[in-house]
């Protein structure tokens, strides 16, 4: 374990009016502890788990790889300040880290490709192969396992959503091994019960005010899928032979 808590200081939140300062569940959440090498954060779009993911990689002096900045029409200048109203306190010293997210993965890929066309040794460091090879699951999953074998927090926001739910799986046992040796620390916003199946991990809930601790179980996602499936069970049961 290397990141101990995240502390939301309300004192420090330059307006109520705008978001994310403006969602009700950071202004009555004080803090969050890390008890596990995994935790999760999980909560309705719109919830605030991926924004206050961003902030915690931020104060945590974490880069946040952004792909092209395009203009936009209107910009919240609040938006990205929520990291300082954030502190975190380390178990021991801090730790260098990642953070990921999807969207922003195929930008990261090609760049590498041409770095790469410098210093091909650089692959070694990604697993020995241009991720641009790879299908984009693929290339991903090559990226985790020679990412994470390094000690450092490692923040990820929603990696499933490039992910079949075989390689979720696969996820699952990295995170799970990774965390277990000891070097690595992982804290991520998902909406994927394959995901929050890693045996032994934390889920912090995002859809209750204050943020709230809940079990694999009770959590919305395992809920949905699990009544979901059981529906077309019962519609399935229903169907009479021709």
């Amino acid at each position: 374990m290397h990141l101990k808590k995240a502390l939301l200081r309300h004192d420090k939140f330059p307006t109520t009016r705008y978001y994310p300062f403006s969602l009700e569940i950071l202004q009555k959440t004080r803090e969050i502890v890390f008890k596990a090498p995994v935790t999760f954060f999980i909560g309705e779009n719109g919830t605030g788990k991926s924004t206050l993911l961003r902030a915690i990689s931020h104060r945590c002096g974490i880069h946040i790889w952004h792909g092209v900045t395009r203009t936009r029409y209107e910009k919240n200048p609040y938006e990205d300040k929520l990291y300082r109203a954030v502190e975190v306190e380390w178990a021991g010293d801090p730790v260098p880290g990642s953070f990921f997210a999807s969207e922003n993965f195929q930008d990261f890929a090609q760049l590498l490709d041409e770095w790469a066309d410098e210093t091909p040794d650089i692959l070694q460091y990604f697993g020995g192969k241009s991720l641009m090879t790879q299908s984009h699951g693929q290339s991903i999953l090559a990226y985790f396992r020679s990412r994470y074998e390094r000690e450092g927090l490692y923040l990820m926001d929603e990696p499933e959503t490039a992910l079949s739910p075989r390689s979720q799986l696969s996820l699952v046992n990295l995170l799970r091994e990774m965390g277990q040796a000891g070097h690595a620390q992982f804290i991520i916003a998902t909406h994927s019960p394959i995901l929050l199946s890693c045996p032994g991990a934390v889920i912090y809930d995002f859809n209750h005010i204050p943020i709230r601790e809940t079990s694999f179980k009770s959590c919305e996602p395992y809920r949905i899928y699990r009544d979901f499936f059981r529906s077309l069970d019962q519609d399935s049961g229903n169907k009479q032979p021709a």
